[in-house]
């Protein structure tokens, strides 16, 4: 027999496994861009708060984000292209109870069912792509591929959620990945069949629920500081609930014999480092993301249509940083390299923000356009060497709580970021009202963006000097712990 052909079996195996995740990625990453230029409608036609309208984003956030954790265990248990297949039937179902909601309720809910559903699917694919792919030069380029289907996701979404809703109306942007996700289960039919993992002992369950309350807490205390404010009890006691709660499952998780997370994932320094990074960059990109798209349609007046296609600037530009720098330096330089100045470059593109107005003219040219380019560069540069060091060196029965534990870095930080940076600007916006006396709408909430995305670029610089030296620890030391 041929060897050659012996030779690419499993290679080509490789390559339809790469295919089945990238789907999988580009259905979570199109549906986020989707469903956050769809908003203002949604919000106008259910009638929807102010204050209520971001847990269309943050249900869905909050609940892939707190149960990543035990969907990470799921996947091991069950074996991961048999949760991976789970895990997209359940967020096409989700999808059109979602699309079909006749009231803000039953939207909100539908985005957490799509979140449970995804906190099965994204570990899972993650798994499978880190178990599959063991060489490094080819590991390299997969997790680049998978970071540029994420960036192509984007630009799809921006464009798509617009025609969508301008033409379709929003509820289409939920029920277009009904054929989105029955693709993608096709698709694992020709990826190889892996084994579940025996022996790990019964589900951490304390641990479990600990988790998701304390992240639940915390996320729900951030919310409610827009009605009250940061000095009343009621925020304050959910903050130190949340807290408390943290740090009751990190007890847990020391001690338990079979933990939801193996504190040896987090001590390793380089992957700690690389979390810390995803955490804070999504804090900022997922504000600055609902900022843009409120600014543009709400201030500027844009259709949805014209929204898409301003932010695809974004998504192009994190397209070209994920697979012409990220890409093609893998390999060659230390993984801080990249990660550092693109987190310095996402913090430059929103610092030019800060300085708009609602008198700014010439606002595509002189603000949208560079603040999106830097900014999707930044992000481009830091997704593929960030994956890459969330899952390196990890045993075999650490993988799925490894790619669990990423995927809930990035989750929690949209989840936070999107609720924190949303109370900044309204506190700042009612405050600028009661101080200013006389000012028009579009000021008030120009002035509320603007001091929202100032910390935002504070977040981000705190994520490069906080995490590079972590990061750069490994690459000069070889650190394998």
């Amino acid at each position: 027999m041929d060897t050659r052909v012996i030779e690419s079996a499993p290679r080509t195996r490789g390559w339809w496994t790469l295919s089945a995740v990238s789907a999988a990625q580009l259905l979570v990453v199109l549906d986020g861009t989707i469903v956050n230029i769809a908003l203002p409608s949604a919000q106008s036609a259910l009638g929807m708060s102010d204050g209520s309208r971001q847990w269309v984003v943050t249900a869905y956030a909050l609940a892939f984000g707190g149960l990543l954790l035990i969907g990470g265990r799921v996947s091991s248990a069950l074996g991961h292209r048999r949760t991976f297949v789970i895990g997209l039937a359940g967020f096409a179902v989700a999808s059109a109870l979602g699309g079909a909601a006749g009231n803000p309720e039953t939207l909100f809910a539908a985005r957490a069912l799509q979140g449970v559903f995804a906190a099965v699917l994204a570990p899972a694919g993650l798994s499978l792509l880190t178990t599959t792919f063991t060489e490094p030069r080819e590991r390299g380029r997969a997790f680049g591929v998978f970071a540029a289907v994420g960036a192509a996701g984007s630009a799809v979404g921006l464009i798509a959620g617009g025609l969508l809703t301008e033409y379709a109306g929003w509820r289409w942007c939920l029920y277009v990945n009904v054929p989105v996700a029955l693709l993608a289960v096709l698709g694992t039919a020709f990826v190889p069949a892996d084994r579940p993992l025996r022996g790990e002992g019964r589900l951490d369950v304390a641990g479990a629920l600990l988790s998701a309350a304390g992240f639940a807490t915390v996320v729900y205390a951030f919310n409610e500081a827009e009605p009250y404010g940061w000095g009343a009890a009621k925020v304050l006691t959910l903050l130190a609930a949340g807290v408390l709660l943290l740090a009751a499952f990190a007890v847990v998780e020391f001690r338990a014999p079979h933990p939801l997370l193996p504190m040896r994932v987090l001590l390793h320094r380089a992957r700690a480092g690389a979390l810390l990074s995803i955490t804070l960059m999504f804090v900022a990109m997922f504000g600055f993301y609902l900022f843009m798209s409120y600014y543009t349609q709400t201030v500027l007046g844009y259709s949805p249509v014209r929204t898409g296609l301003v932010l695809i600037i974004n998504a192009l530009a994190a397209l070209l940083g994920s697979t012409l720098i990220a890409g093609k330096l893998h390999g060659r330089v230390a993984p801080a390299a990249l990660i550092v100045p693109g987190l310095v470059a996402a913090a430059a593109g929103v610092l030019i923000l800060t300085g708009l107005t609602a008198r700014s003219t010439d606002v595509l040219p002189l603000y949208l356009a560079p603040a999106l380019a830097l900014t999707g560069l930044g992000l481009g540069c830091v997704l593929p060497p960030t994956a890459g060091l969330a899952t390196a060196d990890v045993p075999l029965r650490d993988i799925g709580a490894a790619s669990a534990a990423y995927n809930a870095s990035q989750q929690l930080g949209a989840a936070l970021g999107t609720a924190l940076l949303n109370t900044v600007a309204a506190s700042a916006t009612a405050s600028y009202v009661a101080s200013a006396g006389r000012t028009t709408p579009a000021e008030a909430s120009v002035h509320g963006y603007t001091t929202a995305l100032t910390v935002a670029f504070g977040i981000l610089l705190a994520a490069a000097c906080v995490a590079g030296p972590l990061i750069a620890t490994r690459a000069a030391r070889g650190d394998r712990r």
